[in-house]
């Protein structure tokens, strides 16, 4: 699988850039979005700090095909547990603060989870098949290393996890933090821990690399009118999937 351990001088532009997507003291204009003259086609061009959105070789989501496919993959363990929580709409997406607790683990390196948002449509495909919904999982282990857990959604039945926190998810993007009682993110995962593993970057502005990626293999359900009320809250947020530029992805079972 991708290396997991990266430069210290990394981890700090990409704990920068996190904590710019996410801050509640952001400018009120967003000066990126996922459409318009703003949109992912536009990126590289609006500042030089994102340049990288354009001539970057790492660049995610991706489609993940058969053909890309080399290499064998770790299992994952997940240590997830009920901890609590805030929430926010930051008018991009709404994010999930998990209290410290939760860890997944890759072999021997242990890495925390942070936090969990929302994609629609999910971004990184799977054998050409767009999914219409992704969570994002943002872990982070003691030596920096960032690594993006995704699960796919497809429409079906009703999601249990997705029914109890919908109500609780801030109807305006005021970027407030809001509390939430304990949450346990071990209720989202699937029966299936089977995934695929590459190296990427973050999804948004400035897109950085040096991001590893985990994508689990089977899809969640999520019921029509949860996927509206998902839509209500903030626009559609995917960036289309990007080239491969000869990158290998690791398959773990």
């Amino acid at each position: 699988m991708p290396s997991t351990r990266f430069p210290k001088k990394l981890f700090a532009g990409l704990a920068l850039c996190l904590a710019a997507l996410s801050s509640a003291a952001a400018a009120d204009k967003l000066h990126w979005q996922y459409s318009g003259d703003q949109g992912p086609e536009h990126w590289a061009g609006m500042q030089p700090d994102y340049a990288l959105c354009g001539r970057g070789q790492r660049q995610s989501p991706i489609d993940i095909t058969s053909a890309s496919i080399n290499q064998t993959a770790k299992p994952l363990q997940f240590d997830y547990r009920s901890a609590p929580a805030s929430i926010v709409n930051d008018g991009h997406t709404v994010r999930v603060r998990i209290a410290k607790g939760s860890q997944l683990t890759i072999g021997t390196e242990h890495l925390s989870l942070q936090q969990f948002h929302f994609h629609t449509p999910g971004g990184d495909r799977l054998q050409g098949e767009e999914f219409p919904l992704a969570m994002h999982f943002l872990h982070k282990s003691r030596s920096g290393q960032l690594v993006s857990l995704v699960l796919m959604f497809r429409q079906g039945a009703e999601n249990k996890a997705m029914a109890g926190l919908l109500p609780q998810m801030p109807a305006r993007s005021d970027k407030a933090e809001h509390k939430l009682p304990a949450i346990d993110p071990a209720q989202w995962l699937p029966a299936e821990r089977g995934y695929y593993s590459y190296a990427g970057s973050l999804t948004a502005p400035p897109c950085t690399e040096g991001v590893l990626w985990l994508v689990l293999k089977q899809p969640l359900q999520l019921s029509s009118a949860q996927l509206a009320s998902l839509h209500q809250l903030f626009p559609d947020n995917a960036r289309p999937v990007q080239p491969l530029h000869g990158r290998s992805v690791s398959e773990g079972r």
